[in-house]
């Protein structure tokens, strides 16, 4: 694969992003993954969330693992997802330790899983290891969503960390935690489309606050936006 030609197509298509006058007409709430993941953040808060995502019937709603069960029983009638974070927000625990809290949050009835990757691990040149991580928490949950943190990535290791992620069968990759030093850009979210082609999905999170941002993240390549704004409720203001 020639990476040099994949950033430099990521660039034109950012750039074509960033400028667009006609933005994509979908209907916006069904790729939300309406989040809440602030460890200061209270059951009150947690109720606030659901009852937002039940009132403008977002896709989803993700919390932490405390939450996920109480969240579950709050928007099942609803028919909203219940996503839970594992290995969250550094990715540096223990691949059992994640395989654990992956098979828990499985048999709380939980539908998606947003995992970290070990970006340490990646960095040093593990990738045997990250992707046996993956596959592992794959292997166990049927829904995986993998969290590469893109801020801290060089462009080609983005690329790869995309391929890992493919390769061992998981069903997004996902650019971002929230918690680092950057979140989602253009760039980031076509790059990752590139780098999958059409094998799995793309959920661009981070620092996307509103429904213009989130519309020129789907035309970027993104298929799933994870935000922690209420965007629909924010455009009806």
């Amino acid at each position: 694969m020639d990476y040099g030609k994949l950033i430099e197509e990521a660039r034109e298509r950012a750039k074509e992003v960033e400028t667009a006058q006609s933005l994509p007409q979908v209907d916006l709430k069904k790729y939300i993954d309406y989040t809440l993941l602030k460890p200061e953040s209270t059951y009150q808060d947690v109720i606030n969330l659901c009852n937002t995502a039940i009132k403008r019937q977002y896709f989803g709603v993700c919390v932490n693992p405390h939450y996920a069960s109480f969240v579950k029983e709050h928007v099942k009638a609803a028919g909203i997802t219940t996503c839970a974070v594992v290995g969250f927000p550094l990715g540096a625990t223990l691949k059992k330790v994640k395989m654990y809290e992956t098979e828990l949050l499985l048999n709380a009835g939980i539908e998606e899983i947003d995992m970290v990757m070990n970006i340490g691990a990646f960095r040093s040149g593990e990738y045997r290891f990250v992707e046996e991580e993956i596959r592992a928490v794959a292997s166990i949950h049927p829904h995986v969503k993998v969290i590469i943190e893109t801020a801290l990535l060089t462009d080609e290791e983005k690329i790869k960390a995309t391929k890992i992620v493919v390769n061992a069968g998981a069903r997004f990759v996902k650019t971002s935690t929230g918690f680092s030093r950057g979140g989602a850009t253009y760039f980031d979210v076509a790059l990752l489309r590139l780098a999958a082609g059409n094998s799995i999905g793309v959920k661009a999170a981070g620092g996307i606050r509103s429904v213009d941002r989130a519309l020129r993240m789907i035309m970027a390549g993104a298929d799933r936006i994870g935000t922690s704004t209420d965007l629909i409720g924010n455009e009806e203001k």
